[in-house]
């Protein structure tokens, strides 16, 4: 099962990293906190310090097309904000 579904790379994230260290991820919603700090550490070759983990609900979405009135519903999915050990760091943009 992998456990991390993909990193979260915005603005804010990106200040986060910078300044504090920490990384956001997308990751399964039945992942634990162990299960994500050991799947960091052996993707990324870093030190994990601290993992917080947030879920989040889908939301009732609608709106007015050509055709007609549409309902849907978004993905709920779980995130997850890894701190790492002081002097280490997670580069995504270093393989493009």
């Amino acid at each position: 099962m992998n456990i991390i579904i993909k990193p979260i790379l915005t603005e804010k994230m990106t200040l986060r990293g910078e300044k504090l260290g920490e990384y956001g991820f997308i990751v399964q919603p039945k992942a634990n906190k162990l299960q994500i700090k050991t799947a960091i550490e052996q993707h990324f070759g870093v030190s994990v310090d601290r993992v917080n983990t947030m879920n989040y609900n889908g939301k009732n979405k609608s709106r007015y097309t050509k055709g007609g009135f549409i309902k849907g519903r978004t993905n709920k999915f779980k995130k997850a904000i890894v701190t790492l050990r002081n002097g280490d760091a997670i580069d995504f943009y270093s393989n493009i």
